[in-house]
């Protein structure tokens, strides 16, 4: 029997997912209005139905590298204890159902980058599903030292 479901989503390959929970919707690109002198990670703001919701770009937060420009990015949109923020991924994969029994602990292995923002990881078959806080996404973006400049 799963012991939840999770909306996963592919960033520079590597599987992530985020408890179904706390998704509000998931979306194509929209416009974004950028916020002057915010850190590379804040993609800017954008506007679902009146409600202006911060983007945050996964790529910068994770040191990935920038995805290219001629494929949008995809939103995810979720719930945390600041409110809605979108998370700008590559593509949105399924939701999939997860078992207590094949949850880990965060690797010594992911990138500090990554690991401050993770609950743990998942042994699927074929790969490790990466599963996300989406209260620890801006938090532990800015604990890393990232900042305005």
């Amino acid at each position: 029997m799963p012991a939840r479901q999770l909306c996963t989503f592919y960033l520079d390959g590597s599987l992530f997912g985020v408890d179904v929970t706390r998704v509000q919707e998931v979306i194509r690109a929209q416009p974004r209005t950028r916020v002057p002198l915010a850190s590379p990670m804040f993609a800017g703001l954008i506007n679902l139905r009146g409600q202006i919701v911060t983007a945050i770009e996964l790529r910068e937060r994770f040191s990935m590298p920038p995805r290219d420009e001629a494929t949008p990015p995809m939103n995810v949109v979720v719930r945390g204890e600041a409110g809605a923020v979108s998370l700008l991924v590559d593509e949105v994969h399924d939701v999939i159902d997860v078992d207590d029994e094949t949850f880990e602990p965060v690797p010594a292995t992911v990138a500090a980058d990554v690991r401050g923002a993770l609950l743990g990881v998942h042994k699927l078959d074929r790969q490790i599903l990466l599963v996300l806080d989406p209260d620890r996404i801006v938090g532990a973006g800015a604990e890393s030292g990232r900042t305005a400049a």
